[in-house]
């Protein structure tokens, strides 16, 4: 029996929503659990079904779907084949995600993302609720302070390896190119829940954009929910070169546009040996600061929540947030 039984609902993408998610299943009364995804991805496999096949991108829905299979035996099978990449076949299906073509699959023969989506659930036996935040095919575009326009989330992505990046010429805002509803269900979700999880991940492809769709942000602040926003472990070439914890906050608030609504950012405490940290900065990333003073007086009434929520996966020399403990962290807020 899971000990916590909280409505909550995430919004984000990548990796960082996939490891939330993966602590909250276990913790957490899994039909009380909402995972909202982005509509915008713009690259690989996802870009690639989106063009092709006038889909909405399947990626962030198909790594919800995996982070919140019950059946471990079942995950575990479904990961290799989510993530086999078909590169030994000939012809358009080369080098896609089976995962992506499944989801894409289903949505074509249930006539539309949520039904296929609602498929799949069946199809893996998932209690909780996974959906698109928006359901617009649309495009995201970033603007930099030298007036630079960069289109499409991969793009935006990926900036930071043109050989002519400029770290100065940091993003300024992003957009969508047309306007973009929420999905209905996702309103009804963030009405009725107790808490909304902004996860952590890649500030302006991942996180921000949920708050462009029409209607998200103003859901968020009519909701009576705990409003939780999660410190990414690391910068991020491209997006967040030399952001303190207060250069997070403030992009997110810019967003959100509701002054007094957000109730705690949770941040990490763990450290890292030196030799590993030398080599994050020689990949032009840091540990992100935390710089109380500033969050404070961005959002003076906000309780800063310390955890030691990381973990190094030192054969892939990857930081990460542990998912046991960012969970336990987050369904112990009052």
């Amino acid at each position: 029996m899971s000990k916590y039984k909280q409505r909550i609902v995430t919004f984000g993408g990548g990796t960082g929503q996939f490891h939330l998610l993966s602590g909250l299943r276990e913790l957490n009364q899994n039909s009380l659990i909402t995972a909202v995804a982005g509509s915008w991805d713009s690259g690989g496999s996802s870009g690639r079904l989106r063009t092709e096949l006038g889909v909405l991108p399947p990626g962030d829905i198909r790594r919800c779907i995996l982070a919140l299979m019950e059946d471990e035996a079942q995950r575990m099978v479904a990961q290799r084949l989510f993530d086999d990449r078909l590169f030994d076949l000939v012809g358009p299906f080369k080098g896609h995600s089976f995962g992506n073509l499944l989801t894409a699959r289903l949505e074509n023969i249930y006539k539309g993302q949520d039904r296929g989506i609602e498929a799949e659930r069946e199809l893996f036996r998932i209690r909780a609720k996974v959906m698109p935040v928006g359901i617009t095919n649309v495009t995201l575009i970033a603007e930099t302070v030298k007036g630079n326009v960069i289109m499409g989330e991969s793009d935006i992505d990926v900036r930071a390896k043109d050989k002519n990046y400029d770290r100065a010429d940091k993003i300024a805002r992003i957009y969508f190119d047309t306007r973009t509803d929420a999905n209905p269900s996702v309103l009804d979700q963030v009405k009725g829940a107790d808490k909304i999880i902004f996860s952590p991940g890649d500030l302006y492809t991942s996180v921000l954009p949920h708050l462009l769709v029409d209607g998200v942000k103003e859901a968020v602040a009519k909701s009576k929910a705990k409003l939780i926003f999660v410190l990414n472990l690391a910068t991020k070439p491209g997006e967040t070169d030399s952001y303190r914890a207060s250069d997070f906050l403030k992009a997110f608030l810019f967003y959100l546009d509701a002054p007094g609504r957000l109730d705690y950012v949770v941040v990490n405490v763990n450290h890292l040996d030196s030799e590993i940290l030398e080599i994050y900065k020689g990949e032009g990333q840091n540990l992100v600061e935390i710089d109380d003073k500033k969050i404070l007086k961005l959002e003076p009434k906000v309780k800063i929540v310390r955890g030691q929520i990381s973990r190094y996966l030192k054969k892939e020399h990857l930081l990460r947030h542990d998912p046991e403990k960012l969970a336990l962290t987050i369904l112990g807020l009052k």
